[in-house]
C-alpha cells in the first residue's frame, strides 16, 4: 500500500472576521486543509500568539485533524478584516502579528525533508523572520518534491525581490488573474497575453506547472509541452474565501496520487466550485 503523500504549508494562520463572525484560514493553512480532505499528511507551520485568539484558533486546528508545528509567540494571533462585495472578499490584513515571526525549529527541519509538496506564498515573507524560516525551510525539501508558491499580493505585501526569490525556490507557481496583470507589469512583459505569460513563467523559471485562476471565467494549468484549460462551472457562490487554496491542493494531491494533468486539473476545479458554495476556507462536505 502506497503511504499518504506528506504535504507542508508554512505562512499566515489567522482569523477571518467577516460580516457573518470570524473564520480560521490563512492561505498555506487553508492549501494543507484540503489536501487533508483529500488523503494526503498534511501539516501547518505557522505561529500564533499567546492570546485567547490564539487559543481558539488551536482548537480549530485540533477539531480539523490536521499535523501541525505551530509556535506560540510573543506577538498577537493574526486576524484579517474581510469585506465581501457580491461574495469577492477584500482583506485588509493586520500587521506585526504572530506569523509574522516564525521560528525555525528542528521539527520543522526534520518534517521538511520528508516533504512530498510544501506550499509557501508571498505574503508571510512580508517580514524578515518569516521570509528566513520559509527560504531556510525549503532548502530541507527534497529535490524532487513539489514546491509551490502562491503569489498572494495584498495590499502593500509584496516585492520584486520577494517574487523573484520565490519563483527561484518554486516548481510549482499558482497565480490569479488579477496578479498575473501585475506580474506582467514586474517582469516588463505586459505586451504578453496571458498564455503567453504564463508560458514565459515555465521557461524563465523551470516550473512544472504554471496555474491560473481566473475567477468566475476558466482556470489553465501550464507545463513545458502541455496545457490544461477549463471553464469555471456556475455555481451558487457563498464566498470565494479560500477557493483558490482549495484549487491548489487538490491539484497537487491528485498528482501525487498519480492523475493526469487533465484529471487532476479537473478535481481541483470540482473542488473550488465546492468551496465557493459554502461560508469560510475550511469547508467539510456534509
Amino acid at each position: 500500500m502506497k503511504k499518504k503523500p506528506i504535504i507542508i504549508g508554512i505562512g499566515e494562520l489567522l482569523w477571518d472576521v467577516l460580516p457573518t463572525g470570524k473564520k480560521a484560514g490563512g492561505a498555506p493553512i487553508n492549501f494543507v486543509y484540503h489536501a487533508s480532505r483529500l488523503g494526503a499528511e498534511s501539516y501547518a507551520i505557522s505561529a500564533i500568539g499567546h492570546d485567547p485568539l490564539g487559543d481558539e484558533i488551536m482548537q480549530e486546528i485540533e477539531k480539523i485533524g490536521i499535523g501541525h508545528l505551530i509556535e506560540r509567540v510573543d506577538y498577537p494571533t493574526g486576524t484579517v478584516l474581510v469585506e465581501l462585495k457580491d461574495g469577492i472578499p477584500n482583506y485588509t490584513i493586520i500587521e506585526g502579528v504572530a506569523w509574522d515571526h516564525i521560528p525555525l525549529t528542528d521539527a520543522m527541519k526534520q518534517l521538511a525533508k520528508r516533504a512530498d509538496a510544501v506550499c509557501f506564498g508571498t505574503l508571510a515573507q512580508r517580514s524578515e523572520t518569516s521570509r528566513e524560516t520559509i527560504q531556510t525551510l525549503l532548502s530541507f525539501v527534497p529535490e524532487d518534491a513539489y514546491r509551490i508558491l502562491d503569489v498572494n499580493i495584498r495590499q502593500h505585501y509584496y516585492s520584486k525581490e520577494i517574487i523573484v526569490s520565490s519563483l527561484r525556490n518554486c516548481n510549482v507557481c499558482k497565480i490569479n488573474d488579477d496578479e498575473l496583470l501585475l506580474m506582467k507589469d514586474v517582469f516588463d512583459i505586459k505586451e504578453k497575453n496571458d498564455t503567453d505569460a504564463c508560458r514565459w513563467f515555465v521557461e524563465t523559471f523551470n516550473l512544472k506547472y504554471m496555474i491560473l485562476t481566473a475567477g468566475a471565467d476558466y482556470s489553465a494549468i501550464y507545463t513545458h509541452g502541455d496545457v490544461s484549460h477549463i471553464k469555471t462551472p456556475k455555481v451558487k457562490v457563498a464566498d470565494t474565501v479560500g477557493a483558490g487554496d482549495s484549487f491548489t491542493g487538490a491539484f497537487i494531491s491528485s498528482v501525487l496520487a498519480g492523475k493526469t494533468l487533465a484529471e487532476a486539473h479537473q478535481a481541483a476545479v470540482d473542488r473550488a466550485a465546492f468551496v465557493c458554495t459554502r461560508a469560510g476556507a475550511w469547508v467539510t462536505e456534509s
